[in-house]
């Protein structure tokens, strides 16, 4: 375990078999990174975070203030919420959308301003499966019926996110083969959009993960069964993106490491998914996990999930991103100076303080540009 000292403003890496082995280090937070023909100013994410504020699908002028404002802030890359690639792949009807071109003047606007700021605009794709259809999250927890607004959910098999909720359609292979193309359709419009980065969600429960675990997928043809199946749809969906997105520009995938139930999806087959990823040209793996089962045990605590990062990365070779309750500065700075982790992926933390990384630097004794607007307020 590393974990980090300060003194004065400075950070100090501290191994806990080593506690008196004290070695500087240097703001990795503030490191460039360059992937493909991208290049990240520091390595501090904005997580994708739904924001329950669109109708029909569109961007509107909360999602321009609340990514805005978090390139103001210092962050290197700011993805946006899971973007539904249909109508029917929204978790709720007031998710973000790009289904249709009418959606893309917002977005261009967003994308403009974020670049304006000199962060780098993401979008993660995502379709929600079975979990779709319900409300924001502060409007209750059950499933939306037609009459509310709601709409039939689907899934890799005809088997509920939990008991009591509607039983989604088991997609047929056409059917399959209509969500691939909603992929790929809605990669070519985050291109036209300006966006210089693809996030796939394949987490969380969602579609792509419903496929992906022999717990929500109990298919019989080439879609289930055998690890080889399971990750198929996956496969066709990275492929399908591939033919429209840019070799140039990145391309991440999001997956549940584990589900944190019994004979669920797990680390060892999030490690050989990553592995077949990095072969087929995907350049990181963001590592979050469960989301896929009510029965899920998930052992919460700061950092909880980085060790799927560092095993994913130290056993495939593939970039990673952590994610999950890293808080502050010296946290951060850790786990990317024990090598556990590329990317720090922040979610909470930046809706409590849209200027961590400006914070964070200041902390950690890193010399970074202000927006020349706050200057006044800088720090020294």
């Amino acid at each position: 375990m590393i974990y980090c000292r300060k003194q004065n403003t400075r950070y100090y890496v501290i191994t806990k078999t080593h506690f008196c082995n004290i070695k500087l280090i240097m703001a990795n937070l503030f490191t460039p990174i360059t992937i493909q023909s991208v290049t990240l100013k520091n390595r501090i994410v904005v997580s994708p975070m739904c924001e329950y504020s669109s109708v029909d699908g569109f961007a509107n002028d909360w999602h321009l203030v609340h990514l805005g404002s978090r390139a103001i802030g210092g962050a290197g890359l700011i993805i946006t919420e899971a973007t539904a690639v249909s109508p029917e792949g929204r978790i709720s009807p007031d998710d973000l959308g790009i289904w249709k071109n009418a959606h893309l003047d917002k977005l261009k606007n967003i994308v403009s301003f974020i670049h304006k700021h000199g962060a780098v605009a993401g979008i993660q794709l995502a379709h929600a499966g079975r979990k779709a259809s319900s409300p924001a999250p502060w409007k209750g927890n059950r499933q939306l019926i037609k009459e509310e607004g709601g709409w039939q959910t689907i899934a890799p098999s005809a088997i509920p996110f939990r008991e009591g909720e509607m039983i989604p359609e088991a997609l047929t292979t056409e059917g399959i083969q209509k969500v691939i193309a909603d992929f790929k359709a809605a990669a070519q419009r985050a291109l036209t959009a300006g966006f210089k980065l693809v996030e796939i969600h394949s987490a969380h429960g969602y579609l792509i993960h419903e496929f992906l675990s022999p717990l929500s997928n109990q298919r019989t043809d080439d879609y289930g069964g055998p690890f080889e199946n399971r990750i198929r749809f996956l496969l066709e969906i990275v492929e399908a993106i591939q033919s429209v997105w840019p070799k140039e520009l990145p391309l991440f995938v999001r997956i549940s490491a584990t589900d944190w139930v019994p004979d669920g999806w797990n680390e060892e087959e999030a490690v050989k998914l990553a592995s077949i990823l990095k072969t087929r040209g995907v350049d990181l793996i963001d590592c979050s996990s469960g989301g896929l089962a009510v029965t899920q045990k998930i052992p919460l605590g700061p950092g909880y999930q980085v060790p799927f990062a560092e095993k994913i990365k130290k056993e495939t070779g593939i970039l990673t991103g952590a994610v999950g309750m890293i808080t502050n500065a010296g946290q951060a700075e850790a786990i990317l100076a024990g090598g556990q982790a590329d990317l720090i992926i922040m979610a909470r933390e930046l809706l409590r303080d849209p200027y961590f990384p400006l914070h964070a630097a200041h902390e950690l004794g890193a010399d970074i540009e202000w927006p020349s607007q706050y200057l006044r307020a800088r720090k020294v």
